[in-house]
């Protein structure tokens, strides 16, 4: 490729540049964009990811207020007030409430696939803008909410903002920061989603406590205020150098790239940008061009990684957070305060991700997370299944089986929300050509929608049936997916976004779908240490 990065000492590119006071600013402005995923979350009493949900965690929201469920959802309110011997796994089974709380992901779903478009053709920061717009339009119509109809079209008008900015917001931060840094900026949208999460947990504990029971309008209305966040910075970021060259705008594009990076000459870090803007522009139908044998490799981690990521059980465990913290025996108010902790506990995690992830690699964090939750889930599902049985009659619940139980759950979140949270977005948002980048973003997001809302239709109807051993069920998927992460996923911690071809090109496996000279947007790199490890798997 034209220009080039020079080479270091273990033989992969680099390019010069620090970490700017402006792109740290930028970065730490763009992953509020996590804010609106984070406090739907929190707000709507389920874990998505959302995937990430998600990523994704407890949550005490509005479904477990009971003058919401009352107005809203009459069915599941006298199942909730029934006495404490009936079966507490089929609670809160009502179709209903699963619409309410699932409309969100297929509407996040169909906007991803429109985003794909709007963010290559005009940028990122326009999707980011239509994000904030749509969901602040949704967060009013649910505050004002007077039918159940009004709330469905207010998570409608939700979803459509997430799929916007949940497909526009990663790939900005990949695209902005530098390389060194490009893991630790990503998951700043992680940390603000489970700021964003503890935030909307806090404010329900307190909402649920207005006499007149009209806190949950607070609650829901209260998601205009993150939305303007997100509404309001996308007018002030700039786009991102990659983003303005592929729509032809290369002398803007070179002068943000030096005030991004901090030097005066990048003339290398451009000519690469620029010669992978003309691969991307030879690309007349970058949905088609997925298919094509060379992004076999990026095609697979687009949906297998999205798709892992809604079955590490952090649904079963977490998943409308107030039915199990209730199903294992706490009152309303002890649910609200344990999912605060969870709350608490994930924001930590996040930001031991952050410090970690360009330091220990992504590899050893989807292994260890992997490996964290699958004990948790083991312990989890023989308490639950000890004290419950097959009949979900729990009887009287010693405090000290409870303590047990949330403990192993908080170390079950702390796991999930340095590995799979966080690294579900960073990991796809940093592997794909600018070619297919947006495409290819967008069928992530896609496939961690359409499984987090299946998830969402049959979560509950699963827990009613098959009671503790849905827990063994995604352990299985733990296993499974813990490795694939080890046979097939490269290490791609401090490689340039668009030098990306490497890591391909140097696996035992995909080397044989990436040939050499296959990519117009990079030059052979040599094989860092990080990838020669992946050659032996």
């Amino acid at each position: 490729m034209a220009g080039g990065g020079f080479v270091v000492g273990d033989g992969q590119k680099a390019y010069p540049g620090k970490l700017t006071p402006f792109v740290l600013f930028t970065c730490v402005v763009a992953a509020m964009g996590g804010l609106i995923f984070g406090y739907d979350i929190g707000i709507s009493g389920q874990y998505l990811t959302i995937s990430q949900l998600l990523h994704f965690h407890t949550t005490c929201g509005v479904t477990s207020m009971p003058s919401f469920l009352r107005r809203f959802f009459p069915s599941v309110y006298r199942k909730q007030q029934a006495d404490a011997t009936t079966n507490q796994y089929c609670q809160y089974d009502s179709p209903t409430l699963t619409l309410f709380t699932s409309s969100l992901y297929l509407a996040a779903l169909i906007s991803s696939l429109v985003a794909s478009t709007v963010t290559r053709k005009f940028g990122r920061r326009l999707s980011m803008l239509f994000g904030g717009i749509l969901f602040c339009a949704g967060a009013l119509i649910n505050g004002f909410a007077k039918h159940v109809w009004m709330l469905i079209v207010g998570r409608i008008l939700l979803g459509f903002g997430i799929g916007f900015a949940n497909q526009a917001v990663p790939l900005y931060l990949s695209e902005m920061a530098p390389y060194k840094y490009r893991g630790a900026l990503n998951i700043g949208f992680q940390l603000s989603i489970t700021i964003g999460i503890l935030v909307a947990e806090v404010l329900n504990y307190f909402f649920a406590k207005i006499k007149g029971g009209w806190g949950w309008r607070l609650s829901l209305g209260g998601a205009v205020v993150p939305a303007l966040i997100i509404t309001l910075g996308s007018l002030v970021l700039p786009d991102t150098p990659n983003s303005m060259i592929e729509r032809g705008q290369h002398e803007e594009a070179k002068t943000k790239l030096r005030r991004i990076r901090g030097v005066d000459d990048v003339s290398q870090e451009f000519d690469d940008l620029v010669a992978a803007s003309k691969e991307s522009q030879s690309i007349e139908h970058p949905w088609t061009n997925l298919l094509r044998r060379k992004y076999r490799p990026h095609l697979t981690m687009a949906i297998m990684i999205p798709f892992f990521q809604q079955l590490t059980g952090i649904n079963v465990i977490m998943f409308y957070a107030p039915v199990l913290f209730n199903t294992i025996g706490f009152t309303t108010d002890a649910s609200l305060m344990s999912a605060v902790v969870t709350g608490s506990v994930n924001v930590a995690a996040t930001l031991v991700s952050i410090y970690g992830v360009d330091k220990w690699g992504r590899r050893f964090l989807f292994l260890e997370g992997g490996t964290q939750m699958l004990i948790c889930q083991a312990v989890v599902a023989a308490c639950i299944g000890a004290k419950f049985g097959v009949d979900g009659t729990p009887g009287e619940l010693p405090k000290w089986y409870a303590i047990v139980v949330v403990t192993f759950i908080c170390i079950y979140v702390a796991g999930f929300a340095w590995s799979w949270g966080p690294l579900g977005w960073l990991v796809p948002s940093e592997i794909f050509p600018l070619e297919i980048r947006s495409a290819a973003q967008s069928i992530t997001v896609s496939v961690n929608m359409i499984f987090t809302f299946i998830i969402a239709q049959i979560f509950l109807t699963m827990l009613c049936h098959l009671k503790f051993g849905l827990f063994l069920v995604f352990a299985f998927f733990v296993i499974v997916m813990s490795i694939f992460v080890y046979i097939f996923l490269p290490e791609t911690k401090g490689i340039p976004i668009e030098e990306m071809g490497q890591v391909w090109r140097s696996h035992w496996y995909w080397s044989r779908f990436v040939e050499d000279g296959e990519y117009g947007n990079g030059v052979e790199m040599g094989k860092s240490s990080s990838n020669q490890g992946t050659k032996h798997v």
